[in-house]
């Protein structure tokens, strides 16, 4: 009896090997594969169809104004910003607030000290998007002072061809400008002072796909 129930033990394995063999062969389902990411793409900014404007309390009202020349490049995925990153070069000289002897004030040392800091200068650090929200964070220079900055905004419309075609996206933002040694003020009739500390800034650009190195 032990030498059968031994005998039987042993036989077990090759049984089942024996099973397996008639078994029919499944399919086994393949491995999907994983799409590779796009290639990222650089976007140079079309100032003729972007705006770069800020606003700050004058008094009891509030005061527009840009800059005529400035450029800046994107590099990110077609699809989305995210993990992008951004620059913008801004030349001090070129601001506008439609008042020529207010705009000469502003280029002075007691504002942006145009002559020697004719840069202003945004570096992205981190680009996130939530769906069409949009979250650049970045370095922001002003009369030779680097601050962090965050824009919060939304990502508009990816349109025409490949390779001819443009991305949209409108940020904005606050800063104190003591913070950029930007301090000059004034005592206002009655009390309080002239200009406020908090400047707005709104960005609204249209980039333009740039042709891939060869």
């Amino acid at each position: 009896m032990r030498v059968s129930t031994r005998i039987a033990l042993a036989a077990a394995p090759l049984l089942v090997i024996g099973l397996a063999a008639n078994a029919p062969a499944r399919e086994v389902a393949p491995v999907p594969a994983i799409a590779a990411p796009a290639a990222p793409v650089t976007w140079r900014i079309d100032a003729s169809h972007s705006e770069l404007s800020f606003r700050i309390r004058h008094l009891v009202s509030r005061v527009n104004g840009g800059f005529n020349q400035w450029s800046g490049t994107i590099v990110a995925d077609p699809a989305s910003l995210a993990g992008g990153s951004v620059q913008v070069d801004i030349q001090t000289a070129s601001i506008d607030t439609n008042n020529e002897r207010r705009d000469t004030h502003l280029k002075s040392a007691d504002f942006f000290d145009a002559p020697n800091h004719p840069v202003i200068t945004f570096r992205s650090t981190r680009v996130t998007m939530d769906g069409r929200d949009l979250r650049v964070a970045g370095n922001l220079t002003i009369r030779g002072t680097t601050k962090p900055v965050v824009l919060t905004g939304r990502m508009l419309e990816v349109a025409g061809a490949p390779g001819r075609r443009r991305i949209g996206f409108e940020a904005q933002t606050t800063i104190n400008r003591m913070d950029y040694g930007v301090s000059w003020n004034r005592a206002a009739e009655g009390g309080g002072v002239t200009l406020g500390d908090e400047v707005t800034i709104n960005i609204a650009v249209e980039a333009v796909e740039q042709a891939a190195a060869s």
